[in-house]
């Protein structure tokens, strides 16, 4: 299917920085004129562009190495991860992403709790290895050093079979305007597919993420069900969450 080719494309360009449009050709087995018309589209997306011979990736934001991004504010999260655990419940079937607040809820899930944990974070992946009575499910995928996490169309399919009852979702930044955003098109390609296919999002964030916008948006704020944070944010996310029946939690 044409989606498909160009999803492989695109992932393809990510992955390697830059490609000629031979090179593309030969990989994909099709002619030169179906890689550019795919190409003109995939540049609306707005994460490659076109140049003389062949085509780049967008460099999106430097994205901090995980064990870095874990040191920062850990009080925050350590509290945030003690209040999403408290959401979670005997049964369910829970996504944990890669974010460096996720995490912590794995570390604050009573011993003897029974839940499916799916997760594309090799972190998550260890920490739910610890309990007995976790089902454990991890998506296929490359793995990504920066991140910690597997991603690619391999982790997208995975998803498509799975109905997940709670996501904990992190973000780099969270605005009223445009929602959950991240720093890189390949783990917010793994959000979104979470999002289509959970029936409670919720998202996890300490303050130090609101009111700021990353690369790649993945999921408007109004689309959650429960917003848990470490203190009471500014008003204007206080007035969303309670226009739009979102469950705001941070005490």
């Amino acid at each position: 299917m044409k989606i498909s080719r160009l999803n492989s494309i695109e992932e393809y360009v990510l992955s390697k920085k830059t490609v000629s449009i031979d090179e593309l050709c030969e990989v994909f087995q099709v002619s030169k004129n179906t890689i550019r018309r795919d190409l003109n589209e995939l540049e609306e997306r707005g994460h490659i562009a076109k140049v003389y011979g062949g085509v780049t990736a967008v460099t999106p934001e430097e994205v901090m190495p995980l064990p870095v991004r874990s040191g920062l504010n850990p009080s925050a999260k350590n509290r945030i991860g003690q209040l999403a655990a408290r959401e979670i419940r005997d049964g369910d079937t829970i996504f944990i992403d890669s974010g460096s607040t996720a995490v912590n809820v794995l570390r604050h899930l009573p011993l003897r709790i029974k839940v499916t944990v799916v997760t594309h974070s090799l972190p998550a992946m260890m920490e739910a290895a610890k309990f007995d009575n976790i089902s454990l499910i991890s998506l296929g995928g490359v793995y990504n050093p920066s991140t910690s996490s597997f991603v690619g169309i391999a982790a997208q399919q995975a998803l498509s079979d799975l109905r997940i009852s709670k996501a904990f979702l992190s973000a780099t930044g969270v605005t009223v305007e445009s929602g959950m955003s991240n720093t890189t098109f390949l783990e917010a390609e793994i959000k979104r597919g979470v999002v289509a296919h959970t029936s409670h999002v919720i998202l996890i964030a300490d303050n130090s993420k609101l009111g700021h916008d990353a690369t790649v948006t993945f999921c408007r704020l109004r689309d959650i069900s429960t917003f848990i944070t470490d203190q009471q944010p500014a008003p204007k996310f206080t007035e969303f969450c309670r226009a739009h029946s979102i469950r705001l939690v941070w005490e």
